[in-house]
């Protein structure tokens, strides 16, 4: 018999150190098949102690699920770079230093990806510490890599070009992402329901914050043109931006679209620089905004000033020498 097994009343049973006893088979098997339940338990045991196994318990977890899609589907795509490396290590195995290997070599290709990566599996240490199923975090004090903020504006003539070119539903998308000042979640799950006499009712995926983005004409007429989007006969559709079965579009569905919109514009207008990401679109509809930076903030959502800030591109013009009002 395997070690720690035995014949109890009615099972073949394998003794947990501390006297519990956990039913492997039945009687009625065989010593070979006693020996592989024994060897596919071992396994298992293993294999519930490991990261791989950590990480599948924080994607069943509350702090998991109440994240928004978005945020859900970028941990999902980080853990599969992650597991790889570390999945079938224990976890109080890991170690400052093997993080700090992972990030040199995955910064190779791209150090936004690595402090992505690094970022999510410090989340994952963190739920676990407080819930006692480990000893510590490995992320802890391994540096992250500096990242440039972006700072890319989209001037008028870019913004035009590529809205003259492209189909309706990008049109749409690009309009209420840059007059709301709107993410691109938010935009995509956008529906009818948010839309009332006083304006477009929108609560932030990310930061919970909710607004009512007053009309103006030029957003009165984009949500005209979403009513002109193709439907299948007899279908009706929730989503201001919907497919022609009525249903909305997935982040990568929509961004095929964008891209090919940006390469139209590219052939037609050779000279324009369209290396922008629709993200981007935001961060005009912020720069464009008047006032001051605590009046953008209210009108953004965000929670700090620099938050804002971060997103105000548009170069200021200054006065030269001479030049100043008296």
């Amino acid at each position: 018999m395997p070690p720690r097994v035995r014949r109890g009343k009615s099972a073949f049973e394998f003794q947990v150190p501390g006297g519990r006893t956990v039913r492997l088979c039945d009687l009625t098997f065989t010593q070979a098949e006693v020996w592989f339940a024994y060897e596919k338990f071992i396994n298992d045991q293993k294999n519930e102690e490991t990261l791989n196994a950590l990480i599948d318990k924080f994607f069943f977890s509350a702090d998991f699920t109440n994240l928004s899609i978005t945020s859900q589907k970028d941990y999902r795509k980080y853990s599969k770079k992650l597991l790889p490396v570390f999945g079938k290590m224990l976890p109080d195995n890991i170690k400052p230093e093997h993080v700090r290997k992972y990030m040199d070599k995955r910064g190779v290709n791209s150090q936004v990806q690595a402090n992505r990566e690094k970022a999510f599996l410090s989340r994952v240490f963190s739920w676990a510490y407080e819930r006692g199923m480990v000893k510590g975090n490995p992320c802890k004090g391994v540096r992250q890599f500096k990242e440039i903020a972006r700072d890319r504006y989209i001037t008028d003539d870019e913004y035009n070009a590529l809205y003259t070119v492209a189909p309706d539903l990008v049109r749409v998308a690009m309009e209420i992402a840059y007059l709301c000042c709107a993410r691109q979640a938010d935009v995509l799950t956008l529906t009818y329901a948010q839309l009332s006499d006083d304006g477009i009712f929108i609560k932030q995926g990310k930061t919970g914050k909710k607004q009512i983005k007053a009309w103006t004409d030029r957003l009165k007429a984009a949500i005209d043109l979403s009513k002109t989007l193709p439907l299948s006969s007899g279908i009706s559709s929730l989503y201001v931006l919907h497919q022609s079965k009525g249903s909305k579009y997935t982040r990568d569905g929509f961004n095929s679209r964008w891209q090919k919109a940006k390469e139209e514009a590219v052939n037609k207008f050779p000279y324009l620089d369209f290396n922008f990401t629709f993200h981007d679109l935001k961060a005009k509809g912020i720069s464009d905004l008047e006032g001051t930076l605590s009046e953008k903030q209210n009108i953004s959502g965000h929670k700090t000033q620099s938050q804002t800030a971060r997103y105000d591109r548009k170069v200021v013009i200054v006065p030269t020498v001479g030049g100043q009002k008296r």
